[in-house]
């Protein structure tokens, strides 16, 4: 189905793993020690940011001072505590196994490296993939295309025989200013570029 691409880049959140609801609990949790509030649906918009990005979104419309930067680091705390009990693969893991060892593949994830690592490890999908890349590897993150590019690279394809896995209009972006074809899974819809 996808044997005209050379490269499989996969998003991780809501694409690969089924993390969403875990992450809404981490980010409920943390808020209530200050008194803030975690709107699931106002956030939908920032699926794909950094962690920090969501933080400081979050702690400007509640007009507070915390250090979006610690209270990301808390956040993933959380998260990665609760993740490991609750993650499970999404269906388009199959496309990674029917692919594994016919074309390199990458994740290219807004989670940290170091937690996309742990819980692909976890669910012993890990072995599957070329390279991963995290937010922590990329200066500029979706809707930015610098995560995907940085796949492309480590697997050694050229972004244009590229094809990224996306449920998330940041992801999408993305893919579409590295000049990738993509998946929207949400639709699972095929788009060339």
């Amino acid at each position: 189905m996808y044997d005209q691409y050379e490269g499989l880049i996969f998003d991780m959140d809501g694409t690969l793993l089924d993390t969403e609801p875990t992450h809404h609990k981490a980010w409920h949790h943390v808020l209530n020690k200050y008194g803030m509030h975690y709107d699931a649906q106002a956030m939908t918009p920032l699926n794909g940011s950094p962690t920090w990005h969501i933080a400081k979104t979050i702690i400007d419309r509640h007009h507070s001072a915390i250090d979006p930067y610690a209270l990301a680091r808390e956040k993933t705390a959380v998260a990665q505590t609760l993740l490991m009990d609750n993650v499970l693969p999404l269906p388009l893991v199959e496309v990674v196994k029917a692919y594994y060892g016919k074309r390199p593949m990458a994740v290219g994830t807004g989670n940290e490296h170091r937690l996309a690592v742990a819980l692909l490890q976890h669910l012993g999908l890990l072995h599957y993939f070329d390279a991963i890349v995290g937010a922590d590897d990329v200066s500029r993150h979706k809707p930015e295309p610098d995560t995907f590019l940085r796949c492309a690279e480590l697997m050694g394809v050229a972004p244009g025989k590229c094809v990224v896995f996306e449920d998330a209009d940041f992801g999408i972006q993305a893919a579409r200013s590295a000049a990738m074809a993509y998946v929207d899974v949400r639709l699972a819809h095929h788009h060339s570029q």
